[in-house]
């Protein structure tokens, strides 16, 4: 009898349960895209005819009301029937969305944020340019104080490209630019001297770099966008009056057993320069690679990534160490510029973050040596 009971109980609860384990998750009709398909989102721009497309923009559909749904990019509201059947049929189904719809709650603001990152992103084959020899110059994000150059193309693998600092040197630690000249693979150009942004920079200068005038010819193996090599030599001395400038009695630091000298680098001489690159795609980076490099005379390794996305947020990473130099100490690179700040046309072209350089300071530890506000600009579309 005892068995009959329980098996009746069991079925009991089981028929009880079948409407709750049929009912189907509510569909979300007001959500956000995650920026992580490149092609929807320049896709979607297209039909509505936003030119040119940014395949980051900020995208919300609103699907609530039957006779008047909606889809926003960058704030602006257009119909959703502008869209063609098949894209429609893409941002309904699409699997990554952040629901506005949600309630908050204690425990919300930290699940939420655990359910946005999305660990199947994290890395992915990189694009077509980024592992092109003669074509991996382009590049479309102009930053103001070191990182990649911006590249532009006259003709696919002919063109210029432009930089303010070093590859690998920090806010307010060096007064470099360059200008090159680009043609399948081979890379030739002038660098100079700047000094707008160190010029008001008046303490811990011990470790900065200076340039003078010089040229650089460089070369790109072609397999894939993997290695690079090239010669730097300077064609100007530093006169007396730039030794003064640049090396001032402030600015150089003794080791508190005055057993050691910290002074500025003053770049002279002939180099031979390297960069063994492996271009990614991590957090749907529309640009990242991580390297290791030789350049005069100083080894870096490093990770630069442009545009990743993580949890609805846009923004640029960028770490560089410099391990070893005979000219200079140690020193680390963090740097994070955050998207999406401004508004209109900036909301997307400029990124803006802070940049932090750690080394040995003028007190003989390890600490911060420059911290300032850094930025780039993304003058065109991304590949």
């Amino acid at each position: 009898m005892g068995i009959k009971k329980l098996s009746f109980s069991l079925i009991l609860t089981l028929l009880l349960c079948l409407p709750l384990l049929a009912q189907e998750e509510e569909p979300v009709r007001y959500y956000q895209l995650e920026p992580l398909d490149d092609s929807l989102f320049i896709q979607i721009q297209e039909q509505l005819f936003i030119d040119p497309p940014d395949p980051k923009a900020e995208i919300i559909a609103d699907l609530r009301d039957l006779n008047n749904q909606t889809i926003s990019v960058k704030g602006v509201l257009y119909p959703f029937l502008a869209l063609k059947e098949e894209t429609r049929a893409r941002v309904i189904t699409y699997p990554f969305k952040i629901n506005l719809e949600e309630s908050v709650t204690f425990t919300s603001v930290f699940t939420k944020v655990l359910n946005k990152l999305r660990f199947d992103k994290i890395v992915n084959t990189p694009s077509v340019f980024q592992i092109s020899p003669t074509l991996g110059y382009i590049n479309p994000f102009l930053q103001f104080m070191g990182g990649e150059r911006f590249g532009f193309a006259l003709k696919n693998d002919v063109g210029f490209s432009f930089g303010i600092g070093t590859p690998y040197s920090g806010v307010l630690e060096t007064n470099f630019y360059e200008l090159n000249f680009h043609i399948l693979g081979l890379r030739a150009g002038l660098f100079s001297n700047d000094d707008t942004f160190i010029e008001h920079k008046f303490d811990n200068n011990h470790n900065n770099i200076y340039f003078k005038l010089g040229y650089q010819i460089n070369y790109v193996v072609p397999f894939g966008n993997f290695f690079e090599f090239g010669y730097m030599s300077t064609t100007e001395e530093f006169g007396r009056t730039k030794i003064e400038k640049y090396r001032p009695e402030s600015s150089i630091v003794y080791s508190r057993d005055s057993s050691k000298i910290y002074d500025p680098y003053l770049v002279d001489g002939k180099f031979f320069n390297w960069e063994f690159r492996y271009p990614v795609r991590i957090l749907e980076a529309t640009r990242a690679k991580f390297y290791v490099a030789k350049y005069v005379n100083e080894y870096h390794i490093g990770f630069t990534g442009r545009e990743m996305s993580l949890a609805g947020s846009v923004f640029d990473f960028r770490f560089d160490a410099m391990v070893s130099s005979k000219e200079r100490e140690p020193q680390y690179i963090i740097e994070a510029l955050i998207q999406k700040i401004f508004g209109n046309w900036a909301f997307s072209a400029v990124a803006i973050g802070p940049s932090v350089i750690l080394t040995r300071t003028n007190e003989d530890k390890f600490g911060i040596t420059s911290i300032f506000v850094n930025a780039r600009l993304k003058a065109g579309t991304s590949f």
